[in-house]
């Protein structure tokens, strides 16, 4: 029946193992297809949503494509005068492949915007719990967690209890990284001088692999931590453990921290709240590695130091 037979089976073929490899991909065992909480829950019904829906329309365009190549292949008794070298178009179909393309963003679009309203808020099976707030802090190559209500500061890792409502104010001490626990739910930036809010909650007792996601450098790989959910009686036991057996932070340890290298799990019983917030000074892990001689003192500071230089010679002229 066709002229080509090796072609159609590359079509064919082609088109099968597509299937093929979509729908077991969406049925693996990929971590983030396996959440256990309901923000993971939300962004793996929207994963799955937007696979099935593409492949929907990859199924689409290989059968309109099957047809056209069939209809109009080659073939004995092809009549020439069908083609028409003239024709300048159709406004009939420029309207439906322009509006195509409309309707597939605004179905795609619908979901997402639901869900990010939804995220934005706590979650809804334990509204009526009064949310845990952790700051959650990048710095090459590591991850800081402070617990300003427990004076807890822990690194490298953070335990929360199960079926409970965390708020996560993300930031970063230096370069821009991605907050993301895949099975909790992420991704959310954070940046030196600024606070992102993330809701999670956990609703299996575990440990879970977190990390970062943006590039940062080459100890980025490293840069991971364990998010652990412990039942309600081990999490109470801990905090109260922690403020009475774990060291306090010092300013000099904590700017220890600030230097680009990784760092072992570590807890302590202060936060470094108290001397420094980076979603308000963006300039301190910078200036900390000018004192250490890694870096040039930073823009900011050296500009500040030349104002305040101004006025003091100002401030001595005035007196002379």
């Amino acid at each position: 029946m066709f002229k080509n037979r090796k072609a159609w089976l590359i079509v064919i073929s082609s088109l099968i193992s597509l299937v093929i490899i979509t729908v077991l991909g969406v049925r693996s065992d990929l971590i983030v297809l396996d959440p256990k909480g309901p923000v993971g829950e939300i962004q793996k019904d929207l994963i799955i949503f937007s696979l099935y829906f593409m492949l929907a329309i990859v199924v689409i365009i290989f059968a309109v494509f099957t047809f056209v190549i069939i209809k109009y292949r080659n073939r004995k008794n092809f009549n020439d005068r069908d083609y028409d070298p003239n024709l300048h178009g159709s406004t009939k179909l420029e309207i439906i492949w322009t509006l195509i393309p409309l309707l597939i963003v605004i179905a795609l679009s619908i979901p997402n915007a639901k869900a990010l309203y939804d995220l934005k808020e706590a979650p809804k099976s334990t509204a009526h719990k009064e949310p845990i707030v952790i700051h959650a802090t990048a710095v090459d190559w590591k991850w800081i967690f402070s617990y300003p209500e427990e004076e807890i500061e822990t690194i490298n890792y953070v335990n929360v209890p199960e079926n409970h409502p965390v708020l996560f104010k993300i930031t970063a001490a230096d370069s821009m990284a991605s907050f993301w626990v895949p099975q909790i739910g992420g991704q959310v930036y954070g940046m030196p001088g600024m606070v992102n809010e993330l809701y999670l909650q956990a609703d299996e007792v575990g440990t879970y692999e977190g990390r970062n996601s943006n590039f940062t450098g080459e100890g980025m790989a490293h840069q991971q931590f364990d998010f652990v959910a412990l039942n309600e009686e081990e999490y109470s036991s801990w905090v109260e453990e922690t403020k009475e057996t774990a060291p306090k932070l010092t300013e000099e340890t904590y700017q220890k921290l600030m230097l680009p290298d990784t760092a072992e799990q570590t807890t302590f019983s202060s936060t470094h709240l108290e001397f420094v917030d980076h979603g308000l000074n963006s300039t301190y892990a910078l200036k900390v590695r000018a004192d250490h001689g890694l870096i040039e003192e930073p823009i900011e500071d050296r500009e500040e130091g030349s104002h305040e230089n101004e006025h003091s010679n100002h401030g001595s002229h005035a007196h002379h």
